[in-house]
This record gives C-alpha cells, sequence and structure tokens, in this order.
C-alpha cells in the first residue's frame, strides 16, 4: 500500500493516516464482523482495498460478513483497553461512513483525504489530540475536587 500510494506522488503524513486507518478498520472487522461468505469462509475473512479517486480523494474501506452491531464511535472510559478506533478514524479522516449491501455484507469507507494533491495534504491536523483524547476535567458538568476535600479540613 505504501509503495503504490508512494508512486501516486501521495504524501507521507496521508500515508501514515491511511495506514493507521485500515489498521483499525481490520481491527474492528476482525473483533466484531462475521467472515466473508458466512461462518464456512474461514477465520476472519475480510476484504480491504484503497484507491486515489479522479479527483484525487484517498479512498479506504475494509468489508467483512457485519456483525451483532452497526459500526458506531464509542464513548470509552479513560482506563478502557479499547473502543478509540472510530473516533481515531474521525480525528484523522475527512469523512467515513458505512455501506450495507443485500448479502449482509458491511462496508466501512473513509476518505482519508479529501484532495492528495493540495500541497498541504500532508500536514497533520494541530489538534488532532484534542480531538481524541478525552475532555479537559474543568469542561465536565457537575465534578468539582475541591467539594471531595472539604471534609478533610
Amino acid at each position: 500500500m505504501r509503495d503504490q500510494l508512494r508512486r501516486s506522488g501521495v504524501a507521507e503524513a496521508v500515508i501514515d493516516d491511511a495506514v493507521l486507518i485500515l489498521s483499525e478498520l481490520l481491527s474492528n472487522a476482525c473483533k466484531h464482523g462475521r467472515p466473508l461468505g458466512g461462518a464456512l469462509a474461514g477465520d476472519g475473512d475480510v476484504r480491504a482495498a484503497w484507491r486515489v479517486d479522479a479527483g484525487g480523494r484517498l479512498l479506504v474501506e475494509v468489508t467483512d460478513g457485519g456483525g451483532p452491531t452497526r459500526p458506531a464511535p464509542a464513548t470509552p472510559s479513560v482506563t478502557a483497553h479499547g473502543g478509540r478506533g472510530l473516533n481515531i478514524i474521525t480525528a484523522l479522516a475527512d469523512d467515513w461512513g458505512v455501506r450495507d449491501d443485500a448479502r449482509g455484507e458491511v462496508t466501512v469507507w473513509v476518505v482519508v483525504h479529501a484532495d492528495v494533491y493540495d500541497p498541504d495534504a500532508g500536514h497533520r491536523r494541530d489538534d488532532f489530540a484534542a480531538r481524541v483524547g478525552a475532555p479537559a476535567v474543568a469542561d465536565i458538568p457537575g465534578l468539582d475536587f475541591a467539594d471531595a476535600f472539604d471534609d478533610l479540613g
């Protein structure tokens, strides 16, 4: 994937984002989805694809046999060991969504970048950590640490 995208003139930072997004999509498909073609298709059979379309958009998608729930961003606790994948994708990508077909297959598609030939396409978003991280304690309503210490004095 990396070499093909480099040869196409895609910026290295955009390629890094695409690889991370693909990794998250594959992890989610293997953890939450059924194999393609039903239970007899084999362990973890999924389909991954990427391309730069005629408009210069870098698209990545992963298809599995569907799962018990529809893919949606979660709100994991600070100590949770997972549940951040689609939030990471949302923070990195220009757009993403889910497509179902009549066979029950589910495809999560991602527009990694809307114009990989834009000279600024390789610049990472400055606020990435803020969009993926937990909210600041001061932003959580009803949480006041000072109240917890009133009884100690």
